[in-house]
């Protein structure tokens, strides 16, 4: 099979994911959100709600880390419908970045427009707190590999995107404003994405800090590239969970990120809710 062939294959797949979804519900859906690890409770405060496990829909991969649970959920979150993917796959289960990406790309034949990418990520700034929030403002793409590397297909995007506004600044302005009249901690910094699985070394966490980064995470990155690459406005928030290798003393375990998932998610809920609100 051509190169050219595989790359029209993406885009019918895509186009076969997002049939199957509109047999489900034929509802507009004009705003995605991805929950990162612990942060899946938004989904279930949704309203007429439709539920779809990923292993129903063609093409998607399998969620296999704790936190995620593997579901489609469409509903309304106040007067908007919302597409909240209640979990991700990632880089280090073993999954391509194509697969990774694959449900941003189905999302946008369902007609999205703006997306929200959250995540569970360690800080290296020692001014964030573990439970405090940051809205990404860039990212350092340190995965070793990218989402569009391959031949490309135009009905999705152009060959060479430009990403010099990733993350949309007036977007970021709606997330600060709202977290703080909710009188939640929140900043402003650079994501840096590593592959994963193993958390970070103290020496590569001194050289992310000098390379400008904030926070660092196994995630959001890719999807953030994709979405950019049709079009679509990007969002990003951090949920920091943990203190980076070098900046604690204490040992890095996922129960951790799960706990602090777990701490925020009714004010990290109420959050979301209000800055769909305002997307839409």
């Amino acid at each position: 099979m051509s190169s050219t062939q595989n790359s029209t294959t993406l885009y019918e797949r895509a186009a076969e994911a997002a049939r199957l979804i509109r047999t489900r519900t034929d509802v507009d859906v004009p705003v995605a959100i991805v929950l990162g690890s612990g942060l899946g409770a938004f989904a279930e405060a949704l309203t007429e709600l439709t539920e779809i496990r990923y292993d129903e829909i063609p093409g998607f991969a399998r969620s296999t880390v704790e936190g995620h649970a593997g579901r489609l959920v469409i509903g309304r979150a106040g007067d908007v419908t919302v597409a909240a993917m209640q979990g991700r796959f990632h880089f280090y289960e073993g999954y391509s970045l194509e697969e990774v990406t694959f449900p941003i790309r189905v999302l946008k034949l369902l007609g999205v427009r703006t997306i929200v990418l959250t995540n569970a990520a360690g800080t290296l700034n020692i001014d964030f707190t573990p439970g405090s929030l940051m809205v990404i403002g860039d990212h350092l793409n340190l995965l070793g590999d990218n989402p569009l590397r391959g031949q490309n297909d135009e009905r999705f995007g152009p060959r060479f995107p430009d990403m010099t506004n990733v993350y949309a600044s007036g977007l970021q302005d709606i997330v600060m404003e709202e977290a703080n009249a909710m009188g939640l901690e929140v900043r402003r910094g650079v994501y840096a994405a590593l592959a994963g699985p193993s958390y970070e070394t103290p020496a590569e966490i001194h050289m992310l800090r000098s390379l400008g980064a904030d926070v660092v995470g196994m995630s959001t990155v890719p999807e953030a590239i994709v979405a950019r690459h049709m079009s679509m406005e990007v969002v990003g928030i951090s949920c920091i969970t943990n203190l980076a290798a070098g900046v604690s003393d204490k040992p890095i375990d996922h129960s951790q990120v799960m706990a602090i998932g777990e701490q925020v998610r009714g004010k990290f809920t109420e959050l979301l809710g209000r800055v769909i609100g305002k997307l839409a």
